[in-house]
């Protein structure tokens, strides 16, 4: 029997380091890239989030006699309320702004937003999904310093984004 012998060779240094240098070009162009997609993502779920946060609340507002969510008291919580707010909005209501976990005659309304109230997504406040409920009639601004997550009007059903940080195109989250 004939045996044949293959030689085997094994990459030397120099191809070596030439494959670490292309990896090395390939990872710095890339991890911008990465990078700027996070927060591209950030942006977008901010963005989607107010999306349904202000439809919701333009939908309560209609069907419950041009009063926006909070305004009321639920039953539970006061007028003017962050628990008012998001319970209007997550649960089933009737006209006056009260609220039930089912649906019945006496809550035909909603919830305008299916399970938890969105958290915010982006900034120094990110994960957070309280809100700071205010009877301002003036355009809102975040509040430095605020630990909530959004900011909300009773009297012109605003909702902004309770951040002062800038996004990648250096406009302010709470001005989205």
């Amino acid at each position: 029997m004939i045996r044949r012998f293959m030689k085997r060779r094994a990459f030397s240094l120099v191809e070596l380091v030439i494959v670490i240098v292309i990896l090395g070009i390939v990872a710095a162009i890339a991890i911008p890239r990465i990078s700027s997609g996070s927060r591209n993502a950030g942006e977008s779920a901010l963005r989607a989030n107010l999306a349904t946060i202000r439809n919701a609340i333009d939908w309560y507002y209609g069907e419950h006699g041009n009063t926006f969510p909070g305004a009321n008291g639920d039953g539970t919580n006061g007028v003017n309320t962050e628990g008012a707010f998001v319970n209007q909005l997550t649960q089933y209501s009737n006209r006056s702004g009260g609220v039930s976990d089912t649906k019945d005659g006496a809550h035909p309304f909603g919830p305008y937003i299916r399970g938890a109230f969105p958290k915010l997504p982006v900034g120094a406040n990110a994960g957070k999904a309280t809100v700071t409920v205010v009877t301002d009639a003036a355009p809102l601004t975040a509040t430095p310093g605020d630990a909530t997550g959004w900011k909300y009007s009773t009297v012109t059903g605003q909702v902004i984004a309770n951040v002062t940080d800038a996004g990648a195109d250096t406009v302010t989250y709470d001005t989205y």
